[in-house]
């Protein structure tokens, strides 16, 4: 025989069917309205690896922080996260990039963030001499060997382990093969 749930549980669940009945009936708007209105808020970023042919990573050090980082930034509202990704680079350090594969995706609950890290490469290895600061916010930027690299911001650092995770999985082709993006934020 089943034991009986108590009637505090059926009345929930009841109550909680309900609800979803009536809010299926709602009009689209309504409901996306509802959900942004009792969810989490997080903030969303776009962030880098960028690495030349020779191996080096581009970091940046931030007006605001000790450590160095990798370029990027918050994303727009409603603006497509990969064209975020090479706007943010181009804004901060003045070079044009290629998204490469798939991105990863950090999760930072305490600060309620959320950043999608995309791995990338110089349009024109070349440009790489071209680094440098082209925001406020930039003060310093350097192309570090991986096995040399200096004190990282924690997001940073949690990025190049979670990048390193996805890498093992098959990765996709290049993002931005038909250059739009890039050309968007270059000559």
């Amino acid at each position: 025989m089943r034991a009986l749930r108590p009637y505090h549980a059926w009345m929930r669940d009841r109550l909680h069917a309900l609800v979803l009945r009536i809010f299926r009936r709602l009009p689209m708007y309504a409901r996306r309205w509802l959900v942004r209105a009792i969810a989490p808020k997080y903030t969303v970023g776009a962030i880098c690896l960028i690495e030349r042919a020779d191996g080096r990573i581009l970091l940046v050090r931030q007006s605001y922080r000790g450590e160095w980082g990798i370029p990027g930034g918050l994303v727009k509202r409603r603006e497509d996260i990969a064209l975020a990704a090479v706007r943010e680079v181009f804004e901060e350090v003045g070079l044009r990039i290629e998204l490469l594969g798939e991105p990863a995706v950090v999760v930072a609950p305490h600060p309620q963030r959320v950043d999608v890290v995309f791995r990338a490469r110089l349009v024109d290895d070349a440009d790489a001499r071209l680094a440098r600061p082209s925001s406020p916010e930039i003060v310093e930027v350097g192309w570090f060997r991986q096995d040399e690299l200096p004190k990282l911001q924690r997001e940073t650092a949690q990025s190049l382990v979670t990048l390193a995770r996805s890498a093992r999985a098959p990765q996709a082709p290049t993002l931005a093969t038909d250059r739009t993006i890039a050309d968007r934020f270059g000559d």
